[in-house]
């Protein structure tokens, strides 16, 4: 298919899935689920597993094979983009004295269900085919486990920014605890992959690239960043052009060394200064990102899901194993490690529904592992189910917990806060 030709298909494809994406939303907003949840539904119901079941040639008209990159690098755009603003509402408060709880609650996420993963592909290894052809059991396991540690950061960030948690203590809390839980996944990902494949290099890549990452950011982030929204030689065209080249530039990196791009932005973001021509430039980016190019990027993981596989009992009873595991791996774990750290209740609990949210970074995870070889079609769904029912769960779970605490007068609320302004 010439560029020509692609041209008008990629205009019609982008039309259905903002239109659907729309009417999902509009959907499930009655049941108070943010728009991230119906893009990344209305992904799944745009691929094999709804129309592609019952109207395939109209899904492959609609989403022909070159059309996929080019969906899949315009929602990076979206992405990057997104998770710029999202960074930057991070930094619009200096925490004190929450680092270690953080560290704490990030531990035991990546801890609990990456042991649980890994148990129980072994204790079910035979039994149900998940497997990837010439995969080991060790890689398999560890893949599984891998896949269950991982928050989906850019979700759960909209979802604390949608819901209007962004500034409080649990909100702050999952957004640095999810950070530190996603950048350790991807290192550890990137190990599980050198060792699928023999090679120790990805992995010291990507550990070597982030404290090289970190140090920079640690002595020039900071000047960068203030130079280009202060300088009196530019005007509010230049530093939105600064901003994009800076934040590519940093995705760039970020990708390459296996970190992936979403933490590249939202580091950017965090080290921009709080000033009035940065507010400019980032209410500027924020509604292009979040309406028009991160649709395209949760259909492009969508249309590479097929639920059809799970019609064996097997494999579906491994899947339900696979939910359970993870909600009481990352929910539960996250909520007793915020406990004994002395967070009341209600904030802990809030805290485990919110990284108990996998799906975009699993998704991402999933594509990594199928590419790889290291995946095969059932594991594929079955991780993409586990996805899904942890992403959905997380706004009943949080309505559940504001209805307990409503009924219990007695009880009095954490402060929004525990931080400073500044």
């Amino acid at each position: 298919m010439t560029p020509t030709e692609l041209a008008p298909r990629f205009f019609i494809a982008v039309t259905v899935i903002l239109i659907f994406c729309k009417g999902v939303a509009w959907l499930l907003g009655k049941a108070g689920q943010p728009a991230v949840v119906s893009e990344m539904l209305a992904g799944v119901l745009l691929g094999p597993s709804l129309l592609g079941l019952l109207l395939p040639d109209v899904q492959n008209a609609l989403f022909p094979a070159p059309l996929l990159p080019v969906l899949y690098v315009v929602g990076q755009v979206g992405l990057v983009l997104f998770m710029f603003q999202a960074g930057y509402a991070f930094s619009a408060h200096r925490v004190t004295g929450l680092a270690g709880t953080a560290g704490v609650i990030s531990l035991a996420g990546v801890t609990a269900p990456l042991v649980l993963g890994v148990l129980l592909v072994l204790v079910t290894a035979g039994a149900v085919p998940i497997r990837a052809d010439g995969t080991s059991l060790g890689v398999s396991a560890a893949f599984v486990g891998v896949a269950l540690a991982i928050t989906a950061f850019p979700m759960l960030a909209r979802i604390i920014t949608e819901h209007g948690h962004a500034g409080t203590r649990h909100g702050t809390l999952s957004l640095a605890s999810g950070a530190i839980d996603d950048m350790a996944a991807w290192i550890m990902l990137a190990a599980v992959l050198a060792f699928a494949s023999g090679e120790a290099g990805p992995a010291l890549v990507t550990a070597g690239g982030a404290v090289l990452f970190g140090l920079l950011l640690w002595l020039g982030g900071r000047t960068v960043t203030s130079t280009l929204m202060t300088h009196r030689a530019l005007n509010d065209r230049a530093r939105l052009l600064g901003t994009v080249a800076l934040l590519f530039l940093v995705a760039w990196y970020t990708d390459e060394i296996g970190l992936y791009a979403v933490f590249g932005a939202f580091a950017v973001g965090v080290v921009m200064p709080r000033t009035d021509n940065t507010d400019r430039v980032v209410d500027t980016l924020t509604p292009v990102a979040a309406t028009l190019f991160l649709p395209l990027f949760f259909t492009y993981s969508g249309l590479r899901t097929e639920f059809g596989l799970l019609g064996s009992l097997p494999v579906l009873l491994f899947a339900l194993a696979c939910v359970a595991v993870a909600i009481a791996g990352k929910f539960g774990a996250c909520w007793a490690a915020a406990r004994l750290r002395g967070e009341p209740s209600g904030v802990a609990l809030r805290v485990g529904a919110l990284m108990n949210a996998r799906g975009l970074m699993q998704l991402i995870a999933l594509n990594v592992g199928l590419e790889a070889g290291i995946v095969n079609p059932s594991l594929f769904t079955v991780l993409v189910l586990v996805a899904l029912v942890t992403t959905l769960m997380t706004t009943p779970a949080l309505s559940w917990i504001e209805r307990r605490e409503a009924q219990r007068p007695d009880d009095v609320r954490t402060p929004a806060l525990a931080v400073s302004d500044s």
